[in-house]
């Protein structure tokens, strides 16, 4: 038999040993989230208007994929996807908007990097969109591949990674290019519709809505060059983990929902479904709410509010939309896409 011997506890660190035991024991989603309920609303930071993803009409509602995802959010922590504040900031402004506190959330076609994780001391809750860089030019140029744009000048938004892809770009097929670099992505869109640069280069899904805000839509085309991985994502402050796995779980929930035939329309149904993954979804087995914080059937508030992961693409940037982008790499794994989430169990 082994003699374990026990360890001496000094009196005068007994009460804090105590202390790191109790906290130790307190709910994982501690801070944001009781932040969260207690102000009643989540307050998410967006783009500044940006179609298909987050953009304002005259009544000064908001909608696009990035907003239902922050509605999402707000459904599976206060069940009221209405209880959202949205908080419009350009790329410049995003990442220390979230670093100190002004918002809780940021859903904001943003790119995981090493960088912004690492350095700024955020944390990523997987991938919302597969993306990927690219190139809008006007048809008369006569242009129909990035490796064309020898000397081109080129509109690029200023302090994202945009900027830096383009140079690696041109530098590594040994090209030149002449940067115009703006402070806003409307600032950029507008040198290229007044002929200050003839290329403007982002997200490929930006393009996309951007090339909405011409005079004459048809007058431009994204090229098929895809020059760089954007995957984009929701962002949380990396100090709070708690929170961040809310963020991510109802990130995956969106999917899963998906693969698991769970839609707005049939919901209400899932509860009394007979297979073991679709109760646990719907909270009516395994107790997973309580690993977050949340009530059971979290899950399925989010996707009973804002559709499951493929309502909220084809609703706002899919073939369907004003957007009309195939879903390619943002289909399910199942149907050749990479859209992959961990299993709710």
């Amino acid at each position: 038999m082994w003699n374990v011997a026990k360890a001496f506890v000094p009196p005068a660190t007994a009460g804090v040993a105590a202390a790191l035991l109790l906290a130790s024991a307190l709910p994982s989603a501690a801070g944001t989230l009781e932040m969260v309920r207690q102000r009643g609303n989540v307050q998410c930071g967006v783009s500044e208007g940006l179609y298909g993803f987050s953009e304002r009409n005259g009544q000064g509602e908001w909608s696009g994929f990035d907003v239902d995802f922050c509605r999402a959010v707000a459904a599976a922590v206060l069940n009221d996807p209405t209880k959202v504040t949205f908080v419009p900031l350009s790329a410049g402004e995003r990442f220390e908007a979230l670093r100190a506190g002004r918002i809780d959330l940021l859903s904001r076609n943003s790119t995981w990097t090493l960088e912004r994780e690492a350095g700024l001391g955020l944390a990523f809750a997987g991938v919302t969109y597969h993306d990927g860089q690219g190139f809008m030019v006007m048809r008369d140029l006569n242009v129909t591949s990035a490796l064309e744009l020898d000397r081109a000048k080129i509109c690029v938004e200023a302090g994202t990674t945009s900027q830096l892809n383009v140079a690696d770009f041109f530098s590594a097929n040994s090209m030149t290019f002449e940067e115009r670099a703006f402070p806003t992505a409307a600032a950029a869109l507008e040198a290229f519709r007044s002929g200050q640069c003839n290329v403007l280069t982002r997200d490929q899904s930006a393009l996309y809505a951007e090339r909405l805000k011409l005079p004459q839509p048809a007058d431009a085309v994204v090229l098929p060059d895809v020059i760089s991985k954007e995957p984009l994502g929701p962002v949380a402050r990396a100090d709070d983990f708690g929170w961040l796995n809310v963020v991510k779980w109802v990130n995956f929930a969106l999917v899963n929902a998906e693969e698991l035939g769970i839609t707005s329309g049939n919901a209400s149904e899932a509860a009394s479904s007979r297979k073991p993954d679709v109760r646990r979804f719907a909270g009516a087995e395994g107790g997973l709410g309580k690993l977050l914080g949340l009530e059971d059937d979290w899950a399925l508030r989010a996707v009973r509010a804002r559709g499951n992961y493929a309502e909220i693409y084809e609703r706002n940037v899919g073939v369907e939309s004003r957007l009309g982008i195939p879903r390619g790499l943002n289909q399910l794994w199942t149907m050749g896409g990479i859209l992959y989430a961990p299993p709710l169990r």
